[in-house]
């Protein structure tokens, strides 16, 4: 089901890849997450699961004032990771689901919190039900992070903040990567990487 326009989804972040060749650097968009975008049914994961809308390249609204993130975000996000296959990945913000889903096929384990009951009830079932079994949900406060979890390879923030928590970085290996928007929620946000070169720096 939606095959069509998921591969036109997946097309059209190659397409916004190669026009963002600066950002991305030599590897551009890597074929492990472009094959990981192709194979997440992203219409399960949208209240509105029309196939048109739910591979549209643009955010949804996910309901309780929350949205998916538009696919080349997702995609870039993933790919700034650097998630590789025995890696362990924190994500803050679970959301529908759907990026949890995405990092699921790159890395051994995938631990997400979310803040709003409903949401991780439904992420929650929702990857079950399609069998992600090497994602944890949890309910709460991200900022925290999840320490019994970790230490983790990568972590990506999906909500913007002013700032790296800093519990984040403490459960971050050295050599890891935090990606997340940084700056004001309805203000300019950048995404931003953070990378740990020492256990006390980044």
């Amino acid at each position: 089901e939606c095959v069509r326009e998921r591969a036109a989804m997946v097309e059209s972040i190659q397409a916004y890849a190669r026009s963002h060749a600066g950002t991305l650097g030599q590897q551009g968009m890597s074929e492990r997450v472009v094959q990981a975008m192709g194979q997440t049914k992203r219409h399960l994961f949208v209240p509105e699961r029309s196939c048109s809308m739910a591979y549209a390249d643009m955010p949804l609204s996910i309901g309780l004032g929350q949205t998916i993130s538009q696919p080349f975000i997702v995609a870039l996000m993933t790919q700034l990771a650097e998630v590789a296959p025995h890696h362990v990945v924190l994500e803050v913000g679970t959301g529908s689901g759907y990026q949890a889903a995405i990092l699921a096929h790159l890395a051994r384990k995938v631990c997400t919190i979310e803040i709003i009951p409903q949401l991780a009830e439904t992420a929650t079932k929702t990857l079950r039900d399609l069998a992600f079994d090497n994602v944890s949900v949890r309910m709460g406060d991200g900022f925290g992070g999840w320490p019994e979890c970790g230490p983790f390879d990568a972590i990506v923030v999906t909500a913007a903040l002013g700032q790296v928590p800093p519990p984040l970085i403490e459960q971050l290996k050295v050599g890891g990567r935090v990606v997340m928007p940084v700056g004001a929620e309805y203000g300019t946000q950048y995404l931003t990487v953070v990378e740990k070169i020492a256990p006390d720096k980044t």
